[in-house]
């Protein structure tokens, strides 16, 4: 895949960059317009994402899913609240707003700095310092490629691809703006990046009782 610098210089090159600008806007004032309409459309029930021009809806996920969620999630917000580091764990039905899409990512984290900012009523929220993913059929390709880059463009620092058939987990870490992966695991200990002190054997967070 091509970097931004890459895709840039081809632009800068090309004897019709003012049309492509032209047209790039008139897609971006487009994309704006239909996000507004998925905004008023989707219900605080839905699952639903807005990604590259169009709305998408999720299927209710499969029991191993939601045990590897609740099983992670309770270990991160049980690790905040013992240790006091302050920050917010967020899953499933938070709305990341990023430039162009808008995501619903399984579980995220937000420092400190960022959390105290957020007021009652908020419905969009910035790019979050670490995003988890919970693999499906359906959802596996967009975790893979178009959140893979979205996410590192917009600064999230830390990105794990979670497989809760292969009980697996991936480990990536931001860095110059994309994500480099640091280990692939499916026994052991992970730990965190951005969440001071977290680790956790796999077989936790697998766990089925």
């Amino acid at each position: 895949m091509r970097t931004h610098s890459e895709i840039l210089e081809e632009l800068k090159q090309s004897p019709d960059l003012a049309l492509l600008i032209k047209e790039a806007n008139a897609i971006l004032n487009e994309n704006t317009a239909k996000r507004i309409a998925f905004y008023n459309l989707i219900k605080e029930s839905d699952k639903a994402e807005y990604i590259n021009g169009e709305a998408v809806f999720h299927s209710p996920v499969k029991s191993k899913h939601s045990l590897v969620s609740t099983n992670l999630s309770y270990l991160l917000t049980h690790h905040l609240k013992t240790n006091k580091k302050g920050g917010r764990i967020c899953i499933e039905k938070i709305m990341i707003e990023l430039t162009r899409n808008s995501y619903e990512p399984d579980i995220c984290f937000f420092r400190k700095e960022v959390a105290d900012t957020f007021t009652d009523n908020q419905m969009l929220f910035p790019a979050p310092d670490f995003i988890v993913e919970i693999l499906s059929p359906s959802t596996e390709k967009t975790d893979r490629e178009i959140k893979f880059r979205d996410y590192g463009q917009h600064g999230v620092k830390e990105y794990w691809i979670i497989d809760p058939d292969k009980e697996t987990i991936e480990q990536y870490e931001l860095k110059d703006k994309q994500f480099e992966l640091l280990v692939k695991l499916n026994s052991g200990t992970i730990t965190a990046i951005t969440i001071d002190g977290f680790s956790s054997d796999l077989r936790q967070i697998f766990a089925s009782n």
